[in-house]
């Protein structure tokens, strides 16, 4: 099912509570990009990955853009018109889309958690990018079955770039792009390409029975 709608910022409408807004500013960095997305990106909350300044996801950080290196490299940025990129087949968001508090409880995630899943299903990806470990933790442990095979902590190092089975998703994890060192990011590059030179829409199907 294709979504009918021409909005790249907040394209379902979503309305996060106030009390997660910053002074004078909207309550959320919400979605942006393709709402008929094949690849779904998630980062963890603006703090982290960036956008309080401009409402973009992975803008206006040092770790938003060495990612959004990466999404021109691949061709999913299909005009780079600072600070609102036209994506192409791409999407983005956060698990934690509030602005405030910049270091939330575990209780802030859990209750935004539930605008993140309605996003996550709306866009109805076949490729989903969790990036830095909390995000990562939180897909395979939602969205897989896969979660308990990867160990009691998550090391984003050792599995970033590599594909990973979900319940009718092919997750492919990203490390925390702020600690990327020498060829993490020609590695996410390259397992892009891969991914996108075969028939990845098949990953529904098999990922459903493997998963």
């Amino acid at each position: 099912m294709r979504n009918v709608t021409d909005r790249v910022r907040n394209p379902f409408g979503l309305v996060v509570p106030d009390r997660f807004a910053g002074d004078d500013d909207p309550a959320a960095v919400y979605g942006y990009g393709d709402a008929n997305a094949d690849f779904h990106v998630v980062g963890d909350r603006p703090a982290v990955h960036g956008g309080d300044e401009t409402g973009v996801p992975f803008t206006g950080s040092v770790a938003g853009e060495r990612l959004l290196d990466v999404l021109r490299d691949t061709e999913f940025v299909a005009v780079d018109d600072a600070p609102d990129p036209t994506m192409r087949n791409c999407y983005l968001s956060y698990l934690f889309m509030g602005r405030r508090p910049r270091d939330p409880s575990p209780a802030a995630y859990a209750d935004l958690e539930r605008y993140f899943d309605t996003e996550l299903r709306a866009i109805n990806a076949h490729i989903l990018l969790p990036v830095g470990e909390r995000a990562i933790d939180h897909v395979l442990r939602e969205y897989t079955t896969q979660r308990r095979k990867v160990g009691p902590d998550v090391d984003d190092a050792a599995l970033h770039a590599t594909e990973i089975r979900g319940r009718g998703f092919l997750v492919v994890p990203v490390r925390e792009p702020a600690e990327w060192t020498d060829g993490d990011g020609r590695a996410l590059v390259d397992r892009l390409d891969a991914i996108r030179h075969r028939d990845y829409r098949q990953t529904k199907g098999v990922a459903t029975l493997v998963g």
